[in-house]
């Protein structure tokens, strides 16, 4: 069997069937804040405690951090696809109806299941991305189910809707 290169629809297309969880990793340079949405996020490791992600290498974002390592994760919670959305999308004013805060001097989002903050550690050039190491000096949970994207769709697990909402049988 020989080897075939796989094009680049062909690719995104067998991705999509891998569940992510939404996050918005965000970061401040002076009094600016910068945020983006990434799918790529990801635990690395338990001891020291470690994250990844990747960003695309045109990032505002990317160059923020460059500045500023000092970074929050937000994990999205279910229903906050706005949120996704707009910090998807190549927008200056990403912040202005996020009702956004500071925590530990770093952007946070209202209504999200968990927040991360951390410290870049690494970069790491992977194709046209950047992958980013980053240790976590801090978590919160908060009651809310986390936002999925698969199959180019929103969503949670199901069986955490189930138990968030057990159905009543008669």
């Amino acid at each position: 069997m020989s080897s075939v290169p796989i094009d680049s629809a062909t690719f995104r297309d067998a991705m999509s069937s891998v569940a992510a969880p939404v996050t918005v990793v965000t970061t401040m340079d002076g009094a600016t804040p910068y945020g983006t949405t990434v799918s790529s996020f990801s635990s690395l490791s338990m001891t020291p405690p470690l994250v990844m992600f990747a960003l695309d290498g045109r990032s505002r974002l990317l160059t923020a951090l460059q500045r500023n390592p000092r970074l929050a994760i937000n994990i999205l919670g279910h229903g906050q696809e706005g949120l996704a959305t707009t910090f998807a999308q190549p927008r200056a004013d990403r912040f202005c109806d996020s009702g956004w805060y500071t925590s530990a001097g770093l952007p946070r989002l209202p209504g999200i299941a968990a927040w991360f903050e951390c410290r870049g550690e690494q970069l790491i050039t992977a194709g046209d991305h950047e992958i980013v190491l980053a240790t976590v000096l801090s978590a919160e949970i908060f009651d809310g189910l986390p936002l999925l994207y698969t199959q180019r769709t929103f969503g949670t697990h199901s069986a955490l809707l189930s138990a968030a909402c057990p159905i009543r049988r008669q």
